[in-house]
């Protein structure tokens, strides 16, 4: 039995308005300002406008939300974990308009993330449980959630719903992004600190829910570098004795970049900062317990179009595993 598994940043799969947040002026009735509610529950005053940073934010654009369905479409794969989706009723319409249906179990918890922005999963072999861990706690900070966003936890069952065929552990770790008016430096060492301390959490809720010889795949959104000493504790644990699932993809098709050409196929991101070099880094990852690292039949990613990402700055990942 062939299945394929793979990983995809939606980039910001939103439906509508995004981010909770009053406009005073329309509370308070003044007639020089103007809005239309797309919904409204109850009488206008407890009717909330989501926003964030003092901005709103709209529905993903449809040409880019196309262009992220076409994506998912021509890799066809069994199951898909997503990250930057507003909620489950947005995951369901964009299979259901996007994707024509093409994934029957969908999972999403609603997470911690104030910009909205959930993670799950779209697969068309059965879903059976489906476990939360965003109240998750760092030892030394035993009263905030570690996962800003989720991880979560779901089994993939086989078409009869009789054995689980491997678990899944969805993640989107702490971004890179220092605000402008914050200190770079400290920013960024906050940043990587938070993003050590969620590799650490996650490798002790994973060690709990595995034995040696489980069937798992972590995957998702890294917002870092495989062999980075920020997510050591999770990828270089010896108690899991992870593999890194994709050391030598294939590419779907070559970069075009012959300017700033990348220095292998091994990458789901690019930035190139102020001044400096054009950076590839292999953020979107897919780590194998040993059961099923030997499993792996083939790697690939699917390469943008457009240098600048078609509908989200991240490449797809994929591999294919033999069960």
């Amino acid at each position: 039995m062939k299945v394929t598994i793979g990983t995809f940043n939606l980039n910001n799969l939103f439906s509508r308005y995004n981010f909770k947040g009053e406009i005073e002026a329309i509370k308070d009735e003044d007639t020089a300002v103007e809005a239309e509610y797309l919904y409204q529950f109850g009488s206008t005053d407890r009717v909330k406008i989501r926003k964030y940073r003092g901005k709103l934010v709209k529905k993903k654009d449809a040409d880019e939300t196309r262009k992220v369905a076409d994506r998912i479409k021509e890799m066809d794969l069994n199951v898909l974990a997503v990250q930057e989706v507003e909620d489950i009723d947005t995951l369901r319409e964009f299979n259901r308009d996007q994707l024509n249906g093409r994934y029957p179990f969908l999972a999403l918890v609603e997470g911690n993330d104030p910009r909205l922005i959930d993670i799950g999963i779209l697969s068309d072999l059965p879903i059976g449980a489906v476990t939360s861990w965003q109240n998750a706690v760092h030892a030394n900070d035993p009263t905030t959630p570690i996962f800003g966003r989720d991880l979560l936890e779901v089994q993939i069952l086989n078409a009869s719903r009789s054995q689980v065929l491997f678990t899944l552990f969805n993640n989107h770790l702490k971004s890179n992004f220092v605000d402008y008016r914050d200190d770079p430096v400290a920013g960024a060492q906050k940043n990587n600190q938070r993003r050590q301390r969620q590799a650490e959490v996650m490798a002790e809720i994973v060690l709990k829910r595995t034995r040696p010889n489980s069937r798992f795949a972590i995957l998702g959104d890294m917002n870092d570098a495989p062999d980075s000493s920020y997510l050591a504790p999770l990828t270089s644990s010896t108690g899991l004795d992870l593999t890194n699932a994709l050391t030598e993809p294939k590419e779907t098709r070559p970069t075009k970049d012959s300017k700033y050409p990348p220095p292998g196929p091994a990458w789901t991101h690019r930035y190139k900062p102020k001044g400096g070099d054009m950076q590839y880094e292999l953020y979107d990852q897919i780590w194998l317990s040993p059961s099923l690292s030997k499993r792996q039949t083939g790697a690939w990613i699917h390469r943008r179009k457009n240098l600048t990402g078609d509908g989200t700055d991240h490449d797809p990942a994929w591999i294919e595993l033999s069960l």
